[in-house]
């Protein structure tokens, strides 16, 4: 199969999981009506344009299908089930905003239950039918790599072990330096690549040098080569880097975040709207007041407690809580302690349910928190602890959250040790340079878990 027939991989991508958006559609409209007269009229043909126009809209802007030969199963998955969720969540969204409340909520979670399911099947045979192909020899891309030494050993073994990306390393060019004149060289590489109908050299640095590699990269332009580079960046995590441009000057951003990318952000502001409306809507409407009651009768002072807290970029903000102490001067420097006397009867039960932390979904409406991430910390402790512990303040480089990893592994209350605080802050660092959009609905399932089953350092 030649690999110009890759083009339309992603549109065959893209008509599958359309096909199956319908199809999930219908056949859950056939589940709970046992027929399907009502899905092409109103008010069900309003809602299928607007499903289709949704996953449409989130197409075009993450462009989803642009994958590449090395990406594996597990990773496509994720990414593409986020996409799933968020339209889940635009859908939902829309429908409370719209009070549209005579569409079925069954249905609805039919369809998302039953394209979830396909959607994931359809990956599952498509991509492992396409390893099989290019394993056999179909799709397959010839590729060159020029520059020789250990690197490039490593980047042909690496094809050699992956027979199902596609890639077949047709030539090795390890003469730099020898007896050879670089034009002869690199006439060597030329007349070879055209001859085999090479599409991709990869060249690695820095065992060349600049008018070898500008005369690859000539060459590549003038007859549809793909030219590539490989460095020697073993050792620093793939996920940071980022790809710049100072004028000509091509910069690799070695410290950046999957969440310093705007896509991974739209997405996750996307999620924190629609997921702290549907709590506030559904759920802190009626439960507020019975709190804010149950507090005023208990003890005097004023139902809801805000504290200063350091967020993103290192910038202070007002963290809203239910007030669960009696009036104190030590709430802004000291940490709750077990059995502590300033902690009210029902500030207790708050604490230990962690429904004093509800209002933090205003915080998440105002742009202050996410729903997960590194829970923020009051300032004077991030004081105490940033010396101390290496890397503290990356925990600042993404939004503090109402829940995190630490917290869903159980690491909640009283942080008065170095080795208590520095475990929490490797799970944050984790969850940082390692997040993906699953990660945070993981968090949140863990989170509701732990919650239900308590916690003896929650107090």
């Amino acid at each position: 199969m030649p690999t110009k027939n890759s083009r339309y991989i992603k549109y065959l991508f893209a008509f599958g999981d359309l096909a199956l958006l319908n199809f999930s559609f219908i056949a859950a409209y056939f589940i709970k009506f046992q027929t399907l007269g009502g899905v092409w009229v109103p008010p069900y043909l309003e809602l299928w344009i607007l499903i289709n126009v949704f996953w449409t809209v989130l197409i075009i802007a993450f462009k989803p299908y642009n994958i590449s030969r090395t990406t594996t199963l597990n990773s496509l998955l994720k990414r593409h089930l986020a996409l799933v969720v968020l339209h889940l969540f635009l859908i939902t969204a829309f429908w409370v905003a719209n009070k549209t409340y005579y569409y079925s909520r069954l249905q609805l979670f039919y369809s998302f239950l039953i394209f979830s399911f396909t959607f994931s099947i359809w990956r599952l045979i498509f991509v492992y039918s396409l390893g099989i192909l290019r394993a056999k020899g179909y799709n397959i891309k010839r590729v060159v790599i020029v520059g020789g030494g250990k690197l490039a050993d490593e980047l042909a073994l690496n094809f050699s072990d992956h027979p199902e990306y596609g890639y077949r390393v047709s030539h090795t060019f390890k003469q730099i330096n020898g007896s050879k004149h670089y034009d002869y060289y690199l006439a060597e590489v030329k007349e070879y690549a055209l001859e085999n109908q090479v599409k991709e050299i990869y060249c690695c640095t820095p065992y060349l040098d600049y008018k070898q590699l500008k005369g690859l990269v000539d060459f590549g332009h003038q007859y549809g080569i793909k030219i590539k580079l490989t460095g020697n960046f073993q050792g620093f995590a793939v996920e940071g880097f980022q790809p710049e441009s100072y004028g000509s000057i091509p910069v690799f951003n070695i410290t950046s975040v999957p969440l310093d990318v705007w896509k991974n952000r739209f997405m996750k502001r996307c999620f924190d709207i629609a997921f702290s409306f549907l709590v506030l809507v559904f759920f802190c409407a009626w439960v507020f007041p019975i709190i804010a009651l149950a507090i005023k009768s208990s003890s005097k002072g004023p139902v809801l407690f805000k504290q200063k807290r350091t967020g993103l970029n290192n910038k202070v903000f007002d963290c809203w809580k239910f007030r669960t102490m009696y009036m104190n001067d030590e709430s802004d420097s000291k940490q709750a302690t077990r059995n502590d006397p300033r902690i009210t009867p029902i500030g207790y039960f708050l604490r230990k349910t962690s429904l004093d932390e509800l209002p933090q979904f205003i915080n998440v409406l105002l742009g202050n928190m996410s729903v997960v991430g590194p829970r923020p910390h009051p300032v004077k402790l991030n004081e105490y602890f940033s010396p101390k512990i290496r890397k503290f303040h990356h925990r600042h480089t993404v939004k503090p959250g109402i829940t995190g990893l630490a917290q869903a592994k159980g690491l909640r209350g009283e942080t008065t040790t170095y080795e208590m605080m520095n475990h929490r802050v490797k799970l944050d660092l984790f969850y940082i340079d390692k997040w993906f959009f699953t990660l945070d609905l993981k968090i949140i399932f863990l989170t509701i878990i732990s919650l239900v089953r308590g916690q003896e350092n929650a107090y």
